[in-house]
């Protein structure tokens, strides 16, 4: 590192994806700072907490290398382990699949994987917000500034680098979600249809409980708002709610360009959530292992940050087209009325359906 910056890598953001990429950046030996306008980081609670297992993840991302290295999710951090997924037409008559996932206690996770990073080398400052990144310096809300020669945005789709230094856009569905008390099963759920105009709602059991939410496309929402499509469907279930949030996804997947110059966006920043189902958690993952990776070759022999998108596309990039071919399709889908949606979801189109959700081609003639 050459003395005219404070470190090495600043990654703003410090959840699955910023802890992952200061992470393996530190692996590497790189002198890595994590900026974190949270405390704890993890809080407070903006997703639905599911994410696949290693081994369901292999089946779903075959081009990622090494996953047992990547995902470590600890015992402590894993709230429910189910067997199944329901996807649920209007009708309430649901499909069933084999699905092998954990609903997370998600704030566990993050400090897990906070951890982690720590352990690694990586250096953390929480509780610090930022207010813009002005060349290689980022500027705190209190004044206080740091530099570094190469600077990652894993803050979310309105992170201060993908704000200020990014022009292209992406579709965000807006989210609401409540932790509920009771026994809601073993099975994770997707609903379908008018319930939630343009996207999804689900319903994910843990341990104590679950996490039951939506979210919404608001053109196809005909004049109903958010928080009245959330209180129609939690209402479907009885239980007292301890928990309510809110947040949003971008949707239409990952933006064209990761890097600018020293610049790297990572995560939500970078629209890394899968369209079809809403992953983003073991998704971010992925993009910070290959980011940090990219970053120590680029400080160590000068392997040029863009590697980072070329083995993106490498290991994710159809994946991701799939997700995004099926994202379009079931939008236009889910305009139509429910009574024809629950023709569509048959035992002649189960596995259609369960193809477009889990990122193949929906059809296996194209």
């Amino acid at each position: 590192m050459t003395k005219k910056y404070d470190r090495d890598v600043i990654v703003i953001g410090g959840g699955p994806a910023g802890s992952t990429v200061a992470r393996y950046a530190a692996i590497g030996g790189a002198n890595v700072l994590v900026i974190d306008g949270r405390d704890p980081i993890g809080t407070p609670l903006q997703c639905g907490e599911l994410v696949p297992s290693n081994d369901e993840m292999r089946r779903l991302c075959p081009g990622v290398p090494d996953m047992d290295d990547l995902f470590r999710t600890p015992e402590s951090a894993i709230s429910r382990h189910s067997k199944h997924m329901h996807l649920v037409p209007p009708s309430g008559k649901p499909l069933k699949f084999d699905f092998d996932g954990y609903v997370l206690n998600r704030v566990a996770h993050d400090e897990f994987l906070v951890e982690l990073a720590k352990e690694s080398g990586a250096e953390f400052l929480i509780n610090s917000r930022v207010d813009k990144v002005d060349g290689q310096r980022v500027v705190l809300r209190n004044g206080d500034s740091y530099s570094a020669k190469i600077i990652v945005d894993a803050g979310g789709h309105n992170g201060p680098i993908r704000r200020d230094y990014w022009n292209e856009k992406s579709t965000k569905i807006p989210v609401k979600f409540v932790l509920m008390d009771g026994d809601f099963g073993e099975a994770v759920e997707l609903h379908f249809g008018s319930m939630a105009p343009g996207g999804y709602a689900w319903m994910f059991p843990k341990e104590k409980g679950a996490n039951i939410g939506l979210g919404i496309q608001r053109n196809f929402a005909k004049g109903r708002s958010l928080n009245q499509c959330t209180e129609q469907f939690i209402s479907k279930y009885n239980g007292e709610v301890t928990f309510n949030g809110a947040g949003s996804l971008p949707m239409s997947g990952t933006i064209k360009k990761f890097v600018k110059g020293n610049y790297m966006l990572v995560g939500d920043s970078a629209g890394m959530v899968l369209p079809s189902n809403g992953a983003g958690i073991t998704i971010a993952m992925i993009g910070g292992r290959i980011a940090g990776q990219v970053i120590t070759e680029n400080l160590s022999s000068g392997v040029p940050l863009e590697e980072y998108e070329l083995r993106w596309k490498k290991q994710m990039g159809k994946v991701m087209s799939n997700s995004k071919r099926s994202f379009k399709l079931g939008s236009l889908l889910f305009r139509l009325p429910d009574w024809i949606l629950n023709l569509m979801f048959n035992r002649l189109t189960k596995g259609i359906i369960w193809r477009a959700v889990t990122c193949r081609r929906m059809f296996w003639i194209f």
